[in-house]
């Protein structure tokens, strides 16, 4: 990771491997083999597609750029880390590294996995993946995320409420599988996006002043369809076919 970072000027953070220390064949929830993003700013794993992992079997051994970098496992060049601003501290534990992989990205920066080098995860370390917490910070760092970095043709207000109607979508499952405090988690964080709104239109307008470059990286469908529509659950079956 350090070699690539020292023989790259344009390489600003590395990944690595991250696979499971419970099952050390199977992929990490937190990274796998680098992040990426869909078209409506969904964060995803070559590794793990939502809750799907895949097994280790080489397939994502050689080294390449990706769209993020896991916070659990990143080295990152302390003169790009302070140049965008370091994490945004009103993150808190979920999402602040996609966040600033973005930022780096926008002004031209690659990031990179390495699959030569491995590390294994324990998880949930901060909070289980199924606590009401951790949906509440998902989806309100998810919402700032896209606020402050989201650049395309569609303005962004409709962007936000395309994604805010899509979240819902998504709490109604949890309605019907009798999970309600994860619901009102949503509830809660879209509220919270809203009640912050000044604030963070001033952080976009401040990135916004530094240019935008092209996002390699980005898949651009969307992984919910594919995902749960069309029952592509390996980031082989939907990224790299895209791109063919």
């Amino acid at each position: 990771m350090v070699k690539i970072l020292e023989n790259n000027s344009d390489i600003s953070a590395v990944q690595p491997k991250i696979l499971s220390h419970k099952n050390k064949r199977q992929f990490e929830y937190a990274g796998a083999a680098g992040g990426f993003i869909d078209r409506l700013g969904y964060p995803f794993c070559r590794g793990r597609i939502f809750d799907h992992l895949e097994l280790d079997n080489g397939q994502y051994d050689k080294h390449s750029e990706i769209f993020w970098s896991s916070g659990a496992c990143m080295a990152i060049k302390a003169k790009d880390f302070n140049n965008v601003g370091g994490f945004d501290e009103d993150f808190f534990a979920h999402m602040e590294e996609i966040d600033l992989c973005w930022r780096l990205k926008n002004i031209g920066k690659s990031i990179f996995y390495s699959g030569e080098s491995v590390v294994y995860h324990v998880g949930g370390g901060t909070l289980k993946y199924n606590a009401p917490r951790k949906t509440y910070l998902n989806y309100r760092n998810n919402l700032w995320m896209i606020h402050k970095n989201y650049k395309s043709n569609l303005p962004l207000f409709l962007f936000i409420l395309l994604r805010m109607i899509l979240d819902q979508i998504s709490g109604i499952k949890l309605i019907l599988s009798g999970n309600f405090n994860s619901y009102f988690s949503i509830l809660k964080a879209h509220f919270y996006y809203l009640f912050t709104l000044r604030k963070t239109q001033a952080k976009r307008v401040k990135l916004s002043k530094k240019h935008f470059k092209s996002l390699s990286g980005c898949y651009n469908n969307s992984t919910i369809w594919d995902y749960f529509f069309l029952g592509k659950k390996e980031f082989s079956k939907i990224f790299i076919s895209s791109q063919k």
